[in-house]
């Protein structure tokens, strides 16, 4: 099946207890949602969990897997990412809602047309999610980070397969204080 008909919801962080039961990092909008979409799948589609919540620790869901029993069982699960196919998730609402994952590989093109940069990932630090674009280009040394704020990204054009940035003149410029602690690492 292809990469786009499924979609990460989850990624098992570690073991709780000595019960079998495992932390889950979701990405779900609601943590305790991760169970709601029935079984869910390896990375490649060839092994299918039947998850159960069994509670929370620290904010992050604590699941269950039908077979899995003790701390040790758990532990071989640690990094494993749980994925569901597209068909058993909700079909967004209006223009404004968006999978990341259908954002993920969009071009991100400036108001005037020309090409920024392709979208790698989305992140979310606790502020609003954060589009991280790589720029085009040899000279391009790392990655950027956008606010995903309709401000800065007033278009989002999934059939055109893009999405249109709005930055400020400034948004690139290093605030004067940074660049003088810079200067004084460089004399050090």
């Amino acid at each position: 099946m292809p990469d786009t008909e499924r979609l990460l919801l989850g990624v098992i962080t570690g073991p709780r207890g000595i019960r079998g039961e495992m932390k889950v990092k979701t990405f779900t909008e609601n943590p305790e949602d991760i169970v709601s979409y029935g079984p869910l799948e390896n990375k490649d589609g060839t092994v299918t969990y039947d998850l159960s919540l069994a509670g929370f620790s620290k904010a992050m869901p604590v699941i269950r897997i039908k077979g899995v029993g003790n701390r040790n069982e758990a532990e071989a699960f640690k990094g494993t990412e749980l994925y569901v196919t597209r068909d058993k998730l909700p079909e967004t609402e209006g223009n404004d809602e968006f999978y990341h994952a259908d954002l993920i590989g969009l071009a991100a093109v400036m108001e005037d047309g020309t090409r920024f940069g392709t979208i790698l990932r989305l992140h979310d630090f606790g502020a609003g999610d954060m589009l991280e674009i790589v720029p085009e280009g040899k000279k391009a040394k790392a990655a950027v980070l956008v606010p995903f704020t309709l401000e800065m990204v007033p278009v989002v054009d999934l059939k055109a397969g893009h999405v249109t940035l709005s930055l400020s003149d400034d948004f690139f410029d290093v605030p004067e204080r940074e660049q003088q602690a810079g200067k004084q690492k460089d004399t050090e």
